[in-house]
């Protein structure tokens, strides 16, 4: 996201927003924000109509990706920056406890295999027994000679 549209969500002037990230800027390493080339700006104006007003900017704009972004809300001191915080912090949690149960739901499925391959075990075990009795059984009837 770039820094016109973040300072519009967080409800802080642009200005303010550049000033606190330079002020903070070993909390933004490259993988967090960067800031466009004037050619990068151009062809971003030439793109996207509703950008136009970057045209006439003296300085390039700084684009955030999404580590950035919640960075940004940590220095930001707006109410709506401390609101977002929050809630980036809350999707945070919810996440790591679906991940745990997760892990406890697949955890619980494979005990649930084991059980069940044991007991299919022991029926294949069963079934092997009574198919061995049933070559074991002596033909009934009336032997003449040799033969049966």
């Amino acid at each position: 996201m770039i820094d016109q549209d973040l300072a519009a969500l967080y409800e802080v002037e642009t200005k303010r927003l550049k000033e606190q990230v330079k002020r903070n800027i070993e909390r933004f390493p490259s993988d967090f924000m960067f800031e466009l080339t004037k050619e990068e700006k151009l062809q971003l104006i030439s793109k996207s109509k509703r950008l136009s007003n970057l045209k006439f900017s003296a300085t390039n704009p700084m684009v955030f990706t999404e580590h950035g972004v919640a960075m940004l809300s940590t220095v930001l001191r707006s109410k709506k920056a401390m609101q977002i915080n929050i809630e980036i912090i809350r999707a945070f949690t919810h996440y790591r406890a679906l991940i745990k149960e997760n892990i406890e739901l697949r955890k619980e499925i494979k005990h649930l295999d084991e059980k069940l391959n044991k007991a299919f075990q022991f029926l294949l075990g069963k079934i092997d027994a009574l198919h061995q009795k049933k070559l074991k059984i002596k033909p009934v009837g009336f032997k003449y000679g040799n033969k049966q």
